[in-house]
């Protein structure tokens, strides 16, 4: 019988995207620190965050396997994560507005019967549109930007804040689907579904990395 998973987060865009995976999952929400240390990059963050979350979880747990994440956005080499209150969320989407940034993703799987655990990491390009002030002051007063990093949902239909995307599309929501997808095959788990179908079929964009990530 396969281990069970479990997802260290309470987002709702990363059970979201789990699920794609057709695999059944729980949910308990990590409770950690997500502040940068000083001259921490931003890789090295998302990874260390996604391990204390994934750590957090297993203190309680003798089996199992469980999946962090992190995220970060990097706009001119300084880390947005999540804004505190709406005028940081207005302050960041200012700063980005009609100008590329990374979004950086990472995700751990931890055995909870070993304490073995495996990483990856997804760096994504994206790139904004030229939206107007009125329509950051729109978007921030709907609270939308406030649990994201960066202060943008880029699935948001509304704003629609994003013009182009190199990289992992998933990455940019949360959670880099085919790089976990790549953690659980590594470590023999039968998958019954592709996360570059899914994707597309859920966010209606192509993937553009699972060539590369996966096969």
């Amino acid at each position: 019988m396969a281990e069970a998973l479990i997802l260290a987060s309470a987002s709702p865009r990363r059970r979201e995207l789990l699920a794609l995976l057709g695999l059944p999952f729980t949910v308990a929400s990590a409770d950690v620190n997500e502040g940068a240390m000083e001259g921490e990059p931003p890789g090295v963050m998302v990874m260390r965050l996604s391990l204390a979350k994934a750590r957090q979880v297993a203190r309680d747990r003798s089996c199992g396997w469980i999946i962090a994440a992190d995220t970060v956005v990097v706009s001119d080499g300084r880390i947005l994560g999540k804004p505190a209150n709406q005028s940081e969320a207005t302050a960041m989407l200012q700063r980005m507005r009609g100008q590329p940034h990374v979004v950086y993703s990472g995700v751990v799987l931890w055995d909870a019967a070993t304490g073995c655990y495996a990483s990856d990491l997804a760096e994504t390009q994206v790139w904004m549109r030229d939206y107007s002030d009125e329509e950051i002051t729109r978007y921030v007063a709907s609270s939308d930007p406030l649990d994201k990093a960066g202060a943008y949902g880029i699935q948001n239909c509304d704003f629609h804040p994003v013009s182009r995307v190199e990289g992992c599309y998933a990455s940019v929501m949360g959670f880099p689907l085919c790089h976990l997808y790549r953690l659980l095959r590594r470590w023999g788990r039968s998958l019954p579904a592709t996360p570059a179908a899914a994707c597309r079929a859920f966010t209606g964009h192509d993937c553009q990395v699972y060539g590369a990530v996966v096969r």
